[in-house]
């Protein structure tokens, strides 16, 4: 049975209109045509056409080579066989119709591009030089639909080794040809051509703050969001509005709010970034307490406050432990008493961050209710494992407790190791936890 690409090709051959015989909006349908293609020509040469208009092009390449007999045939090929021919293994057929697509009209040349963009990569100059040639000379006239739906054949070949000619060739047009090719290749499927699009548009500023600071904060794709979030901030000044701050301060996205609150302090607003220091992002916090530094407030009395507060925001204790001193260990040790989990979770990972561990005092926190918490503890007290009662560990893979109590014993007791390590897991091959099941295994290598 025929592949797809291999399918499409046979279809050409027979004459078939090359949007019916591929799928001309995908970028791999191209470049799987052009294999197809070469493919077809060693192993089934009679499912091709002969390309006899093509012959006279052989005088162009070797003079040690036998000549052909002249063709001086007048028959015009049409665009499937045209198609074929650009992707022909013989690289004087790919010659031959690169200059006869260069004498179509442009609207007949367009469905081509794709294929031309290919040969620029070619590894025979005397193709390449040609193609490239013909793309510089189409691009401009091609529109924006046109170029859209080559940008994705373009970047798909740009790492070949030479297919960045091409990419240069693309990266012109949308850098200085009319708005609605730039317009067009935004909101293309294609997450490298949008990619590629958002960074031009950004540096031509085709897009205003606003524009950047929504395609940042709901944009799925994360590149995408770094463009236009740094696009944003760029255009942020005493005088920006809500409008650009607000999508990005509310994003769901950790690097997207990071750069809302670093847009403070151009915005004018520092004071605004002290409701971020508990934010549960490592790096939204960081930019906070940067904003605050900026303007001459340190951040640790802040988290202090926060930590002794009545209603202690779950990230603080971690972000007294990013910026405080070991003396503020002991107002985490009463946070790993608090009645939120998240609190408690924290508490631990900030006092493995103060280099403040207790292991005698943090075995308890095993049992904790809550799995995050068991998960912290765990992580701490990895470092201490020959500090740790064993036979309690052990007790604690009882089925009467909790999964993740269960998990995290199990974890430490790998973590200490010791010649009853190997028994223990034999006694979890079959047990009902599938992480405990799972574990065991791997570590007895069956």
């Amino acid at each position: 049975m025929e592949d797809t690409h291999t399918a499409g090709a046979t279809r050409l051959a027979r004459g078939t209109p090359l949007a019916s015989a591929i799928d001309t909006s995908d970028a791999a349908a191209w470049t799987g045509l052009d294999l197809a293609v070469r493919q077809l020509a060693r192993t089934r040469p009679s499912a091709l056409p002969d390309h006899p208009w093509a012959t006279g092009r052989r005088f162009h390449w070797s003079w040690d080579a036998p000549l052909p007999t002249l063709n001086l045939s007048r028959r015009e090929p049409g665009t499937p066989e045209l198609a074929l021919a650009l992707c022909h293994p013989d690289g004087r057929i790919r010659e031959a119709a690169l200059r006869r697509a260069a004498l179509l009209p442009a609207a007949d040349l367009r469905p081509l591009l794709p294929l031309v963009a290919i040969r620029c990569a070619d590894w025979a100059e005397a193709v390449r030089g040609p193609a490239r040639d013909l793309l510089r000379a189409a691009l401009p006239g091609a529109g924006p639909d046109a170029i859209a739906a080559l940008a994705p054949v373009v970047l798909r070949i740009a790492g070949r080794r030479h297919g960045e000619a091409a990419r240069t060739l693309l990266e012109a047009e949308l850098r200085e040809g009319p708005v609605p090719v730039l317009d067009t290749a935004l909101a293309r499927d294609d997450r490298a051509t949008r990619r590629l699009a958002h960074r031009i548009a950004v540096e031509r500023r085709h897009l205003s703050p606003e524009r950047c600071a929504e395609a940042a904060a709901t944009d799925p794709d994360v590149v995408i969001q770094d463009i236009c979030a740094d696009g944003a901030v760029a255009g942020v000044g005493p005088e920006t509005g809500e409008e650009v701050l607000l999508p990005l301060l509310r994003s769901r996205h950790s690097r997207v709010r990071a750069a809302g609150v670093t847009a403070l302090r151009p915005a004018g607003r520092p004071g605004e970034a002290e409701a971020y220091l508990a934010d549960r992002s490592a790096l939204v916090r960081a930019c906070a307490r940067y904003v605050l530094r900026q303007y001459g407030v340190e951040a640790a009395p802040l988290y202090r406050a926060l930590c002794a507060s009545a209603s202690v925001p779950p990230a603080a204790p971690l972000g007294l432990a990013e910026c405080g001193a070991r003396e503020d260990a002991a107002l985490l040790w009463d946070l790993t008493g608090h009645p939120h989990p998240g609190v408690r979770a924290h508490a631990v990972a900030g006092l493995r961050g103060l280099d403040a561990v207790d292991a005698a005092r943090l075995v308890p926190l095993l049992d904790d209710p809550a799995p995050g918490v068991v998960r912290e503890t765990a992580t701490a007290l990895v470092p201490y494992r020959e500090r740790l009662p064993v036979a309690g560990l052990r007790a604690r893979l009882g089925t009467e407790h909790p999964r993740h109590v269960r998990v995290g014993a199990f974890r430490l007791l790998v973590a200490h190791g010791g010649p009853d390590l190997r028994e223990i897991a034999w006694s979890l091959l079959d047990d009902a936890e599938p992480k405990l099941r799972a574990n065991s295994r791997a570590l007895l290598g069956s």
